[in-house]
């Protein structure tokens, strides 16, 4: 499985992230081994999906990062 996930840091914005082990990476952002996450730390996992798909999983996270995804990801998701 590969995994699309929505952290909100403790300044209040959200970082975007894929992964295949998301245990794993959720670990790594809280002990700042991530680098994108080393300077803010996460509060919370607010959002994770599922893939079976890598390239759908890659599609969904790029997609939450452009304009349109912003919003929707702000709507319906957070």
């Amino acid at each position: 499985m590969f995994f699309v996930y929505i952290l909100k840091l403790k300044n209040g914005q959200h970082y975007i992230g894929f992964t295949r082990n998301l245990e794993k990476r959720l670990i790594r952002h809280k002990n700042h081994s991530s680098p994108t996450t080393s300077r803010i730390e996460p509060k919370d996992l607010v959002f994770y999906a599922a893939f079976r798909s890598k390239d759908k999983a890659i599609d969904f996270e790029q997609y939450l990062k452009s304009s349109s995804g912003f919003a929707f990801r702000n709507k319906r998701l957070v």
